[in-house]
């Protein structure tokens, strides 16, 4: 990406719905401060952050992605569907005190430069074993997924839309945000599928 990354942003908190760079988030728009802060954003850069909240109220993840707007349609009862595509993740650094009804922190995305690069890192054997397991996984779980489509993305997106798919629980899939190297969070997804193979064959050994 060209542009210089914005370190002020709008944040939309949203409890398990993770997103990474290169991949795509269609999100349904329908509360009045969201709407307002995406006719904002759509009218400017269409810059706005992804970010999962917490249980408690409020609290938010420090680790997020940033999003851009490259489609949106607005419905006859007022709803805004748009499309996001991943740019780059980002830290948050602080919240600031706005007029606005939703909120706008300052960020960094100091330690995921290889976001914003070109090149695909994603070593091969690491990919192969992580569609593996996650044919396995998805088979298990009942998921069907169109695996030709999928080899015909790049490592990384093949790599982060299994991981935005998988049936992970939020703290896991939050963890695998937080890693800066892509290869590192591809032998991390091998890891949590391996334990999940290894306590599924451990409880049908108990059963028997």
């Amino acid at each position: 990406m060209s542009e210089k990354l914005p370190n002020k942003i709008p944040i939309f908190p949203l409890r398990n719905a993770i997103f990474f760079p290169g991949t795509n988030l269609p999100l349904n728009i329908f509360e009045d401060r969201y709407l307002r802060m995406v006719e904002k954003a759509i009218k400017g850069n269409g810059i706005i952050g992804m970010i999962q909240s917490k249980k408690v109220d409020g609290d938010l993840f420090e680790i997020g992605c940033l999003g851009k707007i490259n489609n949106h349609k607005k419905t006859p009862d007022g709803r805004i569907l748009i499309n996001l595509l991943g740019l780059s993740r980002f830290k948050i650094d602080k919240e600031l005190n706005n007029e606005e009804p939703y909120r706008e922190f300052i960020v960094n995305y100091n330690i995921f430069g290889d976001d914003v690069k070109k090149e695909d890192f994603v070593d091969e054997k690491l990919l192969n074993k992580l569609v593996e397991n996650s044919k396995k996984l998805f088979e298990r779980e009942g998921m069907i997924l169109n695996w030709r489509e999928l080899s015909q993305l790049k490592k990384s997106q093949q790599v982060y839309n299994l991981i935005m798919i998988s049936p992970f629980s939020v703290s896991e899939k939050q963890k695998l945000l937080e890693i800066p190297q892509i290869n590192s969070i591809a032998k991390t997804y091998i890891e949590i599928t391996n334990f999940a193979f290894f306590e599924k064959s451990k409880d049908d050994a108990i059963l028997q």
